[in-house]
Formats: structure tokens, C-alpha cells, sequence
């Protein structure tokens, strides 16, 4: 409760400064709270974003900008003052200035590099330069490097002086004369070492790096094997060209994590906030997939024309039809989710997939048994408060839907985990075998399963 006071509280301190109109006092006022709030004020008070931009000092305007989202980032770029939004990209950081512009169209990108200055626009253009997903779209240039003959005193004093404007200082870069990353050292043995120390006595060669050309969600495997707030970044040469921080990778992973779980749902990754998404745009998105489902399912409605002969002689077979076929689709989404989700976090690799076949089957075979019984079970006992409803084959018609559920619900195991696995191999997004997908191929093979068991018992009785 006293969050949501304190909330209140400030949202009306804002109302009553800006309807003040004292430009200094609205000043001091954002100026003097955490960025975490102005941003909450900004997404509140969507009407003054950019009056409250223009108002904070630069560097923490900039430190604002980069949390905002997209959409509001677009909008305050193309409402503020042309001065003052070159100020704000200028005074961005390289990384995330070159995040940013990654989203915009190329004719807006062109019209916003002519507004930095020299070295910053050489900067963007060359992270712009890297392909999209790379690596080398997230570093930046501004990192601290030392040689490796500087005595310790020679480092601190490179600290001193270039410490502002530097990323990160937990880590300084060693390299040598001709830009070849050497090692990496945290500041802290720095600190410890004697003054006269050289370089080259504290290095212990066991430097982590990333290649500019590399995949961010590398990137983001590194960053979790390893203990690091920053990683540099090195060409095919060893040349050190940036590095790339804890918190850039964080909003990699964060990106990837939602796009997954889109995908999952069954439709494409989204590129925009879902409340910002024009309404024809959000419906190209979803309806791709819902056709190729659509399509999918008919193919459930042709397997069911193919046994329509047996459901004229047993109509009480079509009875289970939605038990068997929703089993089999849950069993398969469960899988898939799992599958996906492990490869996602490195758990497992294309190499490990006979260990997960193994799983897998073991795994099919115990949830299939569980709800063969639950299945088997439920027959016998309405058999015998029904019996009009299976006539005098109940525990036939018990066993096949019994022996169904187990071979439905091994074969939706096995092709929600093995799914993912051969899209991977094939260059594919393992999250496209999204679980209504799987769900859909699952129901045409469950109806296949379910009437051969069916005729395997049935056969001259009820088929």
C-alpha cells in the first residue's frame, strides 16, 4: 500500500509542477527523481513526454531514453525540437543508439545519422554495418584498453582519464601494438597491485571473447557459462573492436524469450507492443499460422471420412474421438514446450538426441499407461451404470480405448520432443514447432492409431 501512495503522491507533484508551467522548477523536479519513475511518469502522461525529455539534462535524458520502449522512443524522436533530438543521439550510447535505429525505416535512419557528429555517426555506421542479430550489433566502442609493458600507475591514471566516458570500468582490456586483444583484467587486481607492477605479470591469458560475427543469442550462452559484466569483442584477426555488456545481452534474452513464446502460440514474433500493433498488421501476424492449422485439421476430417464405415458399424467409437486425439495434441505440446524451452537455456543439443528419444519413450509409455487406465477405468464403470451405452463389448471397446491412449500418447512424446530437434537441424527456429502445431499433426495420426486398435479388437464383433 505505501508503493502505491507514494505513486499517487508523485504523479500528482508532476501534474501540479507542469500546470505551474515554471520551467525551472519542472527541471529540478524531474531532474531529482529516479529514471525509473520518470519513465512511469512518461508512459502515465503520454501527452508531456516530450516536454519532460527536453527538461532533464542531457545524460539523463539519454539514460531514460534507452529503457523506453520502442514505440514511445519513435514518437519522441519525431516530436522533439530537431536540436534536441540530435543532442539526445548524440549523447546516447553507441549500442543502444545503433539498437534503436535497427528499428527504423532506412530513410528515417539516413535522415537521423546526418544529425550526429563525425565520430558518432562513423561509430553507428560501422555497427550498423554488422548483420542483424550479430554480435557486433551490440558492442561498443567505448571500453578501456591498456598495453601490456604499462606499469600499474600507467593504468589507473589511463582510468582517470578516460573512465566518463567508458561502458564499464570492471574490466580492463590488454592489448599490444598492433590491437590484438591479449587479456582481459578486473579493475580490483589493479587496485591491489603495487604501483610499479607492469601489465604483463597480473595477465594470466585466460581471456573469454565473442567474434563480431556471431549470433547475439551466442552472446547470451557465453554470458551464462561465464561470471562476466562484459565480454570484448574481436574480429578474425584478434582485433579488439568493442565489448559487449551484461545489460544489452539481458535485453537480447529478454527480446528472444518473447518472440519464443509468441511463436508458440502460433503465430509470428511480433515487432511492435501489441497495443501499439495497427490492427491489419497484428492480423497478417496470426493468420498465417491459424491457415496452415486450419489446413492441418482438415486433414483430421479426411482421416475421419476414411474410417467413416467403422463409426456407421461402432457408432459408439466416435464417442472417444475428442478423449483421444486432445491427449495425444496435450501430450505432444507438453514435449515440445519442454524440448524447446531446454534448448533455449543450452539444457540440451542436437547431440543429445538419442538420449531424448530414450526419455522420451520411457516418458510416453508411463503417461500413456496412466491415462490408458484412467481411460479403461471409466468404460467399465459407465458400463455398468449404463450398460445400454457399450452393449455386451464394454471391455473391448475398454481396451481399445485403453491401448489407445497409450500408443496416442507415446506417439505425441516422441513427436513433440523430436520436433524441435529436426528443425534445428535443418536451420529452422525450433520455436515454430509450436504447440498448436504439434497439437495438429498429432490429431490426424491419433485418429490412425485409435481405429487400427480399434479393428485389432473389434475385428468380426462391433467392425
Amino acid at each position: 500500500m505505501p508503493l502505491e501512495l507514494n505513486e499517487i503522491s508523485l504523479q500528482q507533484q508532476f501534474e501540479e509542477i507542469i500546470a505551474s508551467e515554471d520551467k525551472l522548477q519542472i527541471k529540478d523536479f524531474l531532474n531529482n527523481q529516479n529514471i525509473s519513475d520518470v519513465a512511469e511518469l512518461i508512459y502515465d502522461n503520454a501527452d508531456f513526454e516530450t516536454q519532460i525529455i527536453s527538461h532533464l539534462s542531457i545524460h539523463r535524458a539519454a539514460s531514460l531514453f534507452k529503457i523506453l520502449e520502442l514505440s514511445t522512443q519513435k514518437r519522441i524522436v519525431k516530436n522533439l525540437p530537431a536540436f534536441t533530438a540530435a543532442e539526445l543521439l548524440n549523447e546516447l550510447p553507441a549500442d543502444d543508439r545503433t539498437a534503436f535505429l535497427s528499428e527504423l525505416p532506412s530513410n528515417a535512419v539516413r535522415e537521423l545519422v546526418k544529425t550526429l557528429n563525425s565520430e558518432e555517426r562513423k561509430i553507428t555506421l560501422s555497427l550498423l554495418g554488422y548483420p542483424e542479430g550479430s554480435v557486433g550489433r551490440l558492442m561498443t566502442p567505448d571500453y578501456i584498453y591498456v598495453y601490456e609493458n604499462d606499469t600499474v600507475e600507467d593504468v589507473l591514471n589511463t582510468i582517470r582519464k578516460y573512465a566518463k566516458n567508458s561502458e564499464t570500468i570492471d574490466v580492463i582490456y590488454v592489448i599490444n601494438d598492433k590491437g590484438e586483444l591479449l587479456d582481459d583484467i578486473r579493475i580490483k587486481d589493479f587496485i591491489m597491485a603495487s604501483a610499479d607492477k607492469k601489465v604483463n605479470e597480473l595477465m594470466d591469458g585466460r581471456v573469454i571473447t565473442l567474434h563480431a560475427q556471431d549470433d547475439q543469442e551466442v552472446a547470451n550462452e557465453v554470458f551464462k557459462m561465464n561470471n562476466r559484466v562484459a565480454l570484448p569483442v574481436v574480429s578474425k584477426s584478434n582485433k579488439l573492436l568493442g565489448i559487449v555488456t551484461i545489460d544489452d545481452v539481458l535485453w537480447v534474452a529478454n527480446e528472444e524469450f518473447s518472440e519464443d513464446m509468441q511463436k508458440m502460440g502460433g503465430i509470428q514474433a511480433l515487432d511492435e507492443p501489441y497495443l501499439d500493433m495497427p490492427l491489419f498488421k497484428l492480423f497478417k501476424k496470426r493468420i498465417g499460422w491459424l491457415v496452415i492449422l486450419f489446413l492441418g485439421e482438415m486433414f483430421t476430417a479426411t482421416a475421419m471420412s476414411y474410417f467413416e464405415d467403422e463409426i456407421q458399424k461402432a457408432v459408439v467409437l466416435a464417442l472417444f474421438i475428442p478423449l483421444i486425439i486432445s491427449s495425444g495434441g496435450n501430450t505432444g505440446s507438453q514435449a515440445s514446450t519442454l524440448i524447446i524451452q531446454a534448448m533455449a537455456v543450452g539444457e540440451l543439443t542436437l547431440s543429445n538426441w538419442w538420449r531424448v528419444i530414450r526419455r522420451e519413450i520411457i516418458q510416453g509409455l508411463m503417461l500413456g499407461t496412466v491415462l490408458g487406465i484412467i481411460g479403461f477405468t471409466r468404460v467399465i464403470i459407465w458400463a455398468h451404470i449404463l450398460p445400454q451405452i457399450y452393449g455386451a463389448h464394454a471391455i473391448l471397446i475398454a481396451f481399445t480405448v485403453g491401448f489407445s491412449l497409450v500408443g496416442v500418447v507415446l506417439w505425441g512424446t516422441l513427436t513433440g520432443s523430436m520436433l524441435p530437434l529436426i528443425l534445428k537441424k535443418l536451420g529452422a527456429d525450433p520455436a515454430v514447432s509450436s504447440a498448436p502445431f504439434v497439437a495438429t499433426l498429432v490429431d490426424v495420426t491419433g485418429l490412425i492409431i485409435y481405429f487400427s486398435v480399434a479393428y485389432f479388437f473389434l475385428k468380426g464383433i462391433l467392425l
